[in-house]
């Protein structure tokens, strides 16, 4: 009965809250400090994933519940006021948000299928038995990650590294792993959503392909330390088993789902990037390839319910982000550019990207490296890392996340000037 009485309240609060917007009464939205007040409620959300990394959905979901109130209440929304302005704003982002889904869980029966192949119980014999076998483990995240999505990249990376380090994995490589994910997708336009987004509007592969001196310079900055914490942690299989007999059927399986992955990912935006903006196809693609392969070998349905919980935590900082009125950023400068990244750690970089879309006069190359790489510096700053603490929600601590991955910003720093002393910063036109 308290559900229900407290239902109905809540649907008369929406509904006096729809008609004062319709009627104007409401549109002097409260600010502090010429703040808008959305920018303290995801600030307050943010603290209390920080503070209650065992909540973190709970936390989640009530950011985004209150967020929503206040806008029904005050502001209305980018495209309307009331509920239908709500409406209309998810009309415009679930493609986003469903394709972030389908790869969530797709990817999560993969990485088991991959896991279930034994395939990493054989890597050890190929990878050497020091530090130096967990940076070319990043090595091959990172180039994996430059033609496949980054959460796919990353989450494999992930997989690898549970079984060769024994199940324990230090904090600061679980980093390293999702740091090296974002860094092999900045430069390349099918590498991560934000670079998909300028390639779309026109900006020349040629000019994203810059980021790859930033995220190379990155990569060996954070991943030889964070390979040393590992290998301190829990060293590297030196001699791993002979005896070990690979699932080549579910090798199969996981080369299907990542070349119809590829696939869909290529031609959609080559061909038809238009249509990109209308169907999630990447994550339509991974899941008509798992399905079609369950007669093959049955993925381990079981691992669903935890995996959905992580996504529905990621989709749902990724609408409160969606939901700030940022309607404007600095002008366009390298100074920009370089904060751009350390704000992408908090902040949804799709919403950041469109806005310098729209904007134009950066170097596309600088901005794709800043707010690919940044995300890297909290755990929930990409989808990619949100992705990673599903398989080890250790990681989840944004304490211990920070405290491990102290290489990460230092990489973030030294990887962007290196461009930028190399190429400069070249800025391009507003694209018409």
């Amino acid at each position: 009965m308290k559900r229900l009485h407290s239902f109905t309240l809540l649907l008369l609060f929406l509904t006096l809250a729809s008609n004062a917007n319709a009627a104007g009464l409401l549109r002097e939205a409260p600010e502090l400090f010429g703040i808008p007040t959305e920018f303290y409620l995801f600030a307050a959300t943010l603290l209390g994933v920080a503070l209650f990394h065992h909540r973190t959905l709970e936390v989640a979901l009530t950011g985004l519940t209150l967020i929503v109130l206040y806008k029904l209440a005050f502001t209305g929304f980018r495209y309307a006021d009331g509920v239908p302005g709500f409406i209309s704003h998810l009309g415009h982002e679930w493609v986003i948000l469903t394709n972030l889904l389908g790869l969530l869980l797709g990817f999560a029966l993969l990485s088991k299928h991959f896991e279930d192949s034994r395939v990493p119980e054989v890597l050890p014999r190929f990878l050497p038995d020091d530090w130096k076998g967990g940076f070319v483990l990043l090595c091959m995240i990172f180039v994996l990650s430059s033609f496949l999505d980054n959460i796919a990249a990353a989450l494999i990376g992930g997989t690898i590294a549970g079984i060769v380090f024994r199940g324990k994995v230090h904090i600061g490589y679980l980093a390293a792993v999702v740091a090296a994910a974002n860094a092999g997708g900045a430069g390349s336009v099918v590498g991560d959503t934000t670079t998909t987004m300028m390639w779309i509007a026109g900006v020349s592969p040629l000019d994203v392909l810059r980021a790859f001196i930033a995220s190379g310079a990155a990569l060996i900055v954070f991943g030889i330390p964070a390979s040393f914490q590992q290998q301190r942690f829990s060293p590297i299989v030196s001699e791993p088993r002979t005896d070990i007999r690979v699932d080549w059927n579910r090798v199969a399986i996981v080369a299907i789902i990542l070349l119809a992955a590829i696939a869909t990912n290529v031609v959609v935006n080559l061909k038809f990037p238009a249509a990109a903006d209308h169907f999630p196809f990447l994550g339509a693609a991974v899941w008509v390839a798992l399905i079609l392969c369950v007669p093959w070998r049955k993925p381990d349905w079981k691992l669903l319910p935890a995996a959905l919980k992580g996504s529905v935590f990621l989709l749902s900082l990724i609408l409160c982000a969606s939901l700030m009125p940022v309607e404007r950023l600095p002008a366009a400068s390298w100074e920009t550019a370089f904060g751009l990244g350390f704000l992408s750690a908090v902040f949804d970089n799709i919403p950041l990207t469109a806005l310098a879309i729209k904007q134009g006069g950066y170097d596309w190359g600088m901005l794709a490296y800043t707010v690919g790489f940044g995300g890297s510096m909290i755990w929930f700053g990409s989808s990619a890392g949100v992705a990673v603490s599903n398989l080890f929600p250790e990681a989840k601590s944004v304490g211990a996340w920070i405290k491990g991955s102290w290489h990460i910003p230092i990489a973030y720093v030294i990887g962007f000037f290196a461009l930028y002393f190399s190429l400069g910063w070249e800025p391009h036109a507003p694209i018409k």
